[in-house]
């Protein structure tokens, strides 16, 4: 539907009464048309907000493909509990603008060579043809790697070229980084700039924060102020650790090749025998791997979290998901989402509301942002 390329996340019209409150701020710099007769002594003038909410919406079927003929009249959304009337409905018409977040911790060091076979994904199958993208990486420290730009050489080329730093991984500092670049690159669109892009943050990293000064729920609230979507590429920590060389760190208290304790019953005392005995070797790799997958699986949430509160994705690549497929398959979901608009009615409460998205059809889900906050109203 052509006419919904020029929906905004925000519109604004004029009103022709006198008094009239405004409708709650929004994050975007607001544009009014202002009422009333140009010059005229007698007739007061009012600016108004008039909020329209843009919703990406991810429709799949029971074998996980991406639906993509569906039309308005299948979709039902509610906003705080209230039906609304769906004003625009496109699939993926918008431009991209994304800020791909890289860990880039000696933690996650063994790794760097899968990390970097994503370069040509995120130039070709995330990025389309005029979409643009950052590249930031962190470590103890959160680097611009790439500015913003529509070359997917430079995409490429820089995260071919990733190389390890220090070894925290300050993700949430990371994460609100991509979110103040992108909010400043919304209000640095003009007025008349009918191809607004939509902000997409993408995170290949641990799930673990280890360093932040900021905290998550404050990223993940300013990222749903901008409508903020966020993806994430999970890299086990434990998988590094796997992949990386066993060490040594055992105190040498007798010379190479005489052993402190007598060898156990039955085998021969060798280096190996030694090391399974005393937990070293392969099998500490593996018991250390055991241990702390577990412990993943309790506090390893962060990405599945900012994925769940902002309308994106998160795909853990610990077993048959590679990185490499992981970014194909949030490529090709940005690419064929629908874009659904609505004016919201009966609910012009300040504060955050609750969206919600069905689709009228049992054998479908839906995935989409979950909500979006309201300032107070100004006088």
């Amino acid at each position: 539907m052509k006419e919904s390329r020029v929906s905004r996340f925000f519109a604004f019209a004029a009103v022709l009464t006198v008094g009239t409150p405004m409708l709650g701020q929004t994050p975007s710099t607001p544009i009014a048309q202002e009422s009333g007769t140009p010059g005229s002594a007698q007739e007061s003038r009012i600016r108004m907000r008039v909020l329209f909410v843009n919703v990406p919406v991810t429709v799949m079927n029971a074998t996980g493909e991406l639906v993509s003929n569906l039309e308005a009249k299948d979709f039902l959304v509610t906003d705080n509990g209230i039906p609304q009337k769906i004003t625009y409905l496109d699939l993926a018409p918008n431009l991209l603008s994304v800020v791909i977040l890289v860990e880039t911790s000696s933690r996650i060091e063994p790794l760097l060579p899968e990390m970097r076979k994503t370069g040509i994904l995120f130039a070709d199958t995330l990025m389309g043809p005029d979409d643009e993208a950052a590249v930031v990486g962190f470590n103890d420290s959160v680097d611009t790697l790439a500015d913003f730009t529509t070359n997917h050489d430079v995409i490429l080329n820089t995260i071919k070229n990733l190389k390890a730093g220090t070894e925290r991984s300050k993700l949430f500092d990371a994460m609100a980084t991509g979110v103040n670049i992108l909010s400043s690159r919304l209000q640095q669109r003009s007025p008349g700039d009918s191809q607004g892009r939509r902000p997409v943050i993408v995170v290949m990293s641990e799930a673990t924060d280890v360093g932040s000064d900021g905290r998550l729920d404050a990223v993940l609230r300013r990222a749903q102020l901008y409508n903020i979507a966020v993806y994430s590429v999970g890299i086990p920590t434990t998988l590094a650790q796997l992949e990386a060389p066993a060490k040594d760190v055992r105190h040498q208290i007798t010379p190479e090749g005489i052993f402190p304790q007598p060898g156990m019953p039955g085998t021969v005392q060798i280096q190996p025998t030694e090391d399974i005995r005393y937990g070293h070797g392969n099998l500490m790799n593996f018991n250390l791997w055991a241990l702390r997958n577990v412990k993943d699986q309790i506090t390893g949430h962060a990405l599945q979290t900012a994925a769940a509160q902002t309308g994106g994705r998160h795909i853990a690549t610990f077993g048959p998901t590679t990185m490499q497929k992981a970014v194909d398959e949030i490529g090709a979901e940005l690419h064929a989402q629908y874009s659904l608009t609505y004016e919201p009615k009966g609910t012009n409460k300040s504060g955050y509301h609750k969206i919600r998205v069905h689709v009228k059809r049992h054998d479908l889900k839906v995935r989409a942002r979950p909500g979006y906050y309201i300032g107070p109203p100004e006088s």
